[in-house]
């Protein structure tokens, strides 16, 4: 059929459902919405067999790689719980390769990336992943520009989401590639979901926890900071608990937490807010009682941080209590 556009999805063992599904889903949705069949839908698998995800209900694909494929328009790898640590055989790679150097438009669904980073494509090119993971991906493949924030990133013909439901939100920006903005705001309207997110994926992210680290002196400092966020923490009166000089004290928990101080407060006072603002206290009110000097300067240190405003967050994360 004519402008018929092959869409696949590998599935790797242990492939998150979601990661597969929910991208399927906003493309077949999209065949609804244009009244004609635009996408064809394919799951590829690396063996014959049932693929198992990684919730443990099974996936028949369409295909394994051993089997000849039509010309792929877009080709996306799902992500899976153990995709960092997967090695994949040479014989994926080599296909890989092979049919990536002819797909208009190929990527990753979450820790889909990892996968492929090893075959090297990725080299220089900008990407991301799951926020927990965005570290790791940086650290394993230093020529990847790992963007930890983003909810997805095209780069040429490479597009990648990050964590698990933001594949939804790649296959729509995709849709409105192809078929255009009014198209894909009918998507969304349909599967009820944003057709842009605000902000980015670390207002999700948990990493950014002040944990107490070091020796138990320093761990000593970091909770009596965490006690007493709305107080005065300049160098030189957390030096004095400790008696050491400010520039001793400030090398010492560097070295001994891998931030300076000034950071560490920071995520503190971030890490508190958030809490607060889940549980429905007005922003003004947090601002203070988290050691900030006025609203403003909480709001820019929160967007700076977490990737959205304050009152964006706490509409957002409410946590819902029973009256």
């Amino acid at each position: 059929m004519a402008n018929l556009r092959t869409i696949a999805l590998l599935a790797l063992p242990n492939a998150q459902l979601l990661d597969v599904a929910g991208p399927l889903d906003v493309f077949a949705e999209a065949n609804r919405q244009a009244g004609r069949p635009v996408y064809e839908l394919r799951i590829i698998a690396v063996s014959a067999g049932h693929v198992r995800s990684s919730s443990g209900v099974r996936l028949l694909a369409d295909q394994t790689i051993d089997q000849p494929l039509p010309r792929l328009d877009t080709l996306l790898i799902a992500g899976a719980p153990n995709a960092p640590e997967f090695m994949p055989a040479p014989r994926l790679i080599d296909w890989l390769k092979k049919v990536l150097s002819q797909t208009r438009r190929y990527g990753s669904v979450c820790t889909g990336v990892f996968v492929l980073a090893k075959t090297g494509l990725l080299d220089d090119r900008r990407v991301t992943t799951h926020w927990a993971v965005a570290e790791r991906l940086a650290r394993d493949f230093p020529k990847v520009k790992v963007e930890a924030d983003a909810i997805h990133v095209r780069d040429g013909r490479l597009r990648t989401a990050a964590g698990v439901t933001a594949g939804l939100d790649l296959a729509l920006a995709l849709i409105e590639e192809d078929l255009g903005r009014e198209l894909a705001l009918r998507v969304s309207s349909q599967l009820v979901m944003y057709f842009r997110r605000t902000g980015g994926q670390m207002q999700f992210s948990r990493q950014a926890q002040a944990i107490p680290a070091g020796r138990s002196a320093i761990q000593a400092v970091q909770r009596w900071i965490a006690a007493h966020l709305d107080e005065n923490h300049h160098l030189e009166i957390l030096a004095r608990r400790l008696n050491l000089g400010p520039r001793h004290f400030s090398r010492l928990f560097k070295s001994e937490v891998g931030v300076t101080p000034a950071q560490w407060i920071l995520q503190a006072r971030i890490h508190s807010a958030r809490q607060m603002l889940e549980s429905a206290e007005p922003p003004k009110e947090v601002a203070a009682r988290c050691g900030f000097t006025d609203v403003d300067t909480f709001r820019r240190a929160f967007v700076r941080i977490v990737g959205t405003t304050p009152a964006e967050y706490r509409k957002r994360h409410l946590v819902l209590v029973d009256a």
